[in-house]
């Protein structure tokens, strides 16, 4: 990884989640040196931002990057290559891979591939089993457990009650117990009216909100789809449970009706939702912690098939999306900032990282607000596919930077495989 001494960003606007403000931004080696206007850039490189947006690099919460077993699909360098051409210098990855990360030796391995592989940062998940409480607690380095309290992609399941438990109990409380929730009981009884109904998920939710109440820790709600889970989590945090929570991309930009025309392209768990649900997202953005973009990408072969499986890509298209809800005036910029950089880094505690301060990590976003794009005509997840494919955006990614060197210069990656990091919990 090549890395210039100084650089200065010069005349661009500095987003926060509180501001925006134009500023020159003054990188030494790996870290944010100033941030203010008219800085003095010495023997500095000098990169013109004027008209361009300065965001911190994005955090990805929860994104599958299949490796090790499916490679195929996705593997580490190609999705972390997908993660900076969307703006993510930071993304944490899913247990749930065909060799799942449910063992200490597991984790060491899938560690092992980061550190060769990855072209950005990466922290990891452990993943919980109905055995595995005792061991998971002992995973220092994992960002948080993932729990799937119903079934998904691959073979990790925690059914049981006295089991989900045991983890909540067990798991250090200083780390989120992520829950993928829906109910597993409740999918299998509730067939009848319908492909994961939104109560397989408000029940699961109660349950998961009862647990982090008996056993005073925190929770992190995945890809949260309904109004009455939304209702639920406002609830519980106003009678003092330390729950969070996140939305994706699919569930604020797609409906239930996008399967007329995208079929099994629009097929994930917790499934698409009604427009009711989905404007009730926006109406409580406000309340949602972070924005995540829950890739999970799958062949086309493989989503044609008679038994598709649940998943989309979304990494290369989370921050198109929200750059175009901006120009829409449906979200700020400061928003985005919240949703994808400074929360994200706050409740999986990565220090140093998630705004454009000194003394933070030089992984710098700029956008231009005013080109467009269509999307998905030119990928570079392995999957090569989006849900979104031919939709016109106005919000682009010029320039990513990680630790002050290029990664991304005119939508090219230059990123190369061990640029990356395995960042792991402060």
């Amino acid at each position: 990884m090549k890395s210039l001494r100084s650089r200065l960003l010069r005349g661009g606007w500095v987003v926060t989640p509180e501001q925006i403000i134009q500023a020159d931004v003054l990188i030494q080696g790996e870290w944010i040196a100033a941030v203010g206007p008219h800085l003095d850039a010495g023997q500095a490189e000098v990169i013109d931002a004027y008209g361009l947006y300065i965001l911190p690099g994005l955090i990805d919460a929860h994104v599958h990057l299949r490796e090790p077993g499916a490679e195929h699909k996705e593997d580490i360098t190609s999705g972390t290559r997908a993660a900076l051409a969307g703006g993510c210098t930071t993304v944490l990855d899913m247990p749930n891979s065909p060799h799942p990360t449910t063992t200490l030796a597991a984790f060491a391995e899938k560690a092992h591939l980061v550190q060769r592989k990855a072209c950005c940062d990466v922290g990891l998940f452990f993943g919980a089993t109905p055995e595995n409480a005792k061991e998971a607690a002992q995973a220092h380095e994992a960002v948080g457990l993932k729990l799937y309290m119903g079934s998904s992609t691959g073979q990790l399941l925690v059914s049981s009650l006295a089991s989900q438990f045991e983890h909540f109990r067990l798991f250090p409380r200083e780390r989120p117990l992520a829950v993928h929730a829906e109910d597993e009981e409740a999918v299998a009884a509730l067939s009848s009216v319908g492909r994961r109904p939104g109560a397989c998920a408000e029940i699961a939710v109660a349950k998961a909100i009862a647990l982090a109440r008996l056993t005073r820790r925190r929770l992190h709600i995945c890809h949260v789809s309904t109004a009455v889970e939304l209702g639920a989590i406002a609830l519980a945090r106003r009678q003092g449970v330390a729950v969070s929570c996140e939305v994706t991309p699919h569930h604020l930009f797609l409906t239930h009706e996008a399967e007329r025309t995208l079929d099994a392209l629009a097929h994930m768990n917790p499934p698409l939702r009604t427009p009711a649900d989905q404007e009730a997202l926006w109406q409580h953005l406000d309340e949602i912690d972070i924005v995540a973009s829950d890739h999970a990408p799958h062949t086309l072969a493989e989503k044609r098939a008679p038994s598709p499986p649940a998943g989309v890509p979304g990494l290369e298209t989370t921050l198109p999306l929200l750059l175009n809800a901006v120009t829409e005036g449906r979200l700020t910029l400061g928003a985005v900032v919240r949703l994808m950089a400074e929360r994200p880094a706050r409740l999986f505690s990565l220090a140093r990282k998630g705004r454009v301060a000194p003394g933070f990590s030089a992984d710098l976003v700029l956008v231009d607000l005013n080109a467009k794009a269509t999307l998905g005509q030119k990928l570079y997840t392995k999957c090569g596919w989006t849900p979104f494919a031919g939709m016109t955006v106005t919000g682009k990614v010029q320039r990513v930077l990680l630790r002050g060197a290029d990664a991304v210069v005119a939508g090219e990656v230059l990123a190369e495989p061990g640029w990356g990091r395995l960042v792991e919990p402060s």
